[in-house]
């Protein structure tokens, strides 16, 4: 699933290539693709076509596209989910998984692919948080470490006063946005805090240096254009991001270390895998 990064990759093609633009006309192509949309389909393709897009916004994972009516906010955002395998894509390209097609006021046409069904399109009011605005959908998630009202010191914390593994809190987005399965295990590795480790029982130095760590792991992988293991993932125009050359602990298990040499192991967490190299990140006793 997208973490941070990707998602940022493609709120900023977005941002490039839609605001300004009106939709003319929407077609949804699976039912699946607007099952969040409460009100139905037929009412999501009524609050979207005949609107302007106003900017293109993200918060950790999460997308969205504020809408506006005859120069007016609508107060209303399309909120984009991307799934396991959405792709929000400009242009042409291969229709085999296209689920929503809009187009738009220039003539180009946005095109949300999704081959696993599992993401899709709604709109939903925009309500205030902390002073910043946000769809409802998304009032309970966190800032993100990319955000510029981003708090390390009070989520810092927070996550002390967590008593579980580190891993998991670094999953919750209720908590710190953004950090999903392959950047909490990169930022752990840098750390060389295992993941199984009880927040509680870090110190708050400890938490704010992995913290940095997750920030400087996700910049780079932004710089980069994101993490792409396979064709699912790709940025507007359909080009892959190339991070995963330069990941240190996701999926290098049965490889040594780069720090160390030691043989990186994987074990099960939370019905994923979590990576981890067994000498620089000494596993807890239980």
């Amino acid at each position: 699933m997208p973490e941070l990064p990707e998602v940022e990759v493609v709120r900023r093609g977005l941002d490039d290539h839609l605001v300004g633009r009106g939709v003319t006309a929407m077609e949804v192509l699976h039912p699946r693709a607007a099952r969040r949309h409460v009100a139905g389909e037929a009412d999501l393709i009524g609050q979207i076509t005949g609107a302007d897009v106003e900017s293109a916004q993200r918060r950790g994972k999460f997308l969205w596209l504020p809408l506006a009516r005859g120069g007016v906010s609508a107060d209303t955002a399309i909120v984009v989910h991307l799934g396991m395998s959405g792709q929000m894509l400009v242009g042409p390209g291969d229709d085999r998984h296209l689920r929503i097609r809009a187009d738009l006021s220039d003539g180009a046409v946005l095109r949300f692919v999704d081959q696993r069904t599992f993401g899709g399109w709604a709109v939903d009011p925009l309500v205030e948080v902390d002073g910043t605005l946000v769809p409802e959908a998304v009032a309970h998630i966190a800032r993100d470490p990319l955000d510029p009202l981003f708090d390390r010191d009070a989520v810092i914390a927070r996550m002390k006063r967590k008593d579980t593994e580190i891993k998991r809190v670094l999953l919750d987005q209720t908590v710190i946005s953004g950090v999903g399965n392959i950047y909490a295990d990169e930022a752990l590795w840098l750390s060389g805090v295992h993941g199984r480790r009880r927040a509680s029982a870090l110190s708050k130095p400890a938490l704010g240096r992995l913290i940095d760590d997750a920030t400087s792991v996700m910049r780079s992988a932004l710089d980069q254009g994101g993490t792409s293991f396979d064709a699912l993932y790709v940025n507007i125009n359909g080009q892959s991001g190339y991070f995963a050359r330069s990941l240190n602990a996701y999926g290098r298990d049965g490889e040594p270390c780069r720090r160390c040499g030691t043989i990186m192991q994987r074990e099960s967490f939370m019905n994923r895998g979590s990576h981890f190299c067994p000498s620089c990140q000494t596993v807890p006793r239980r």
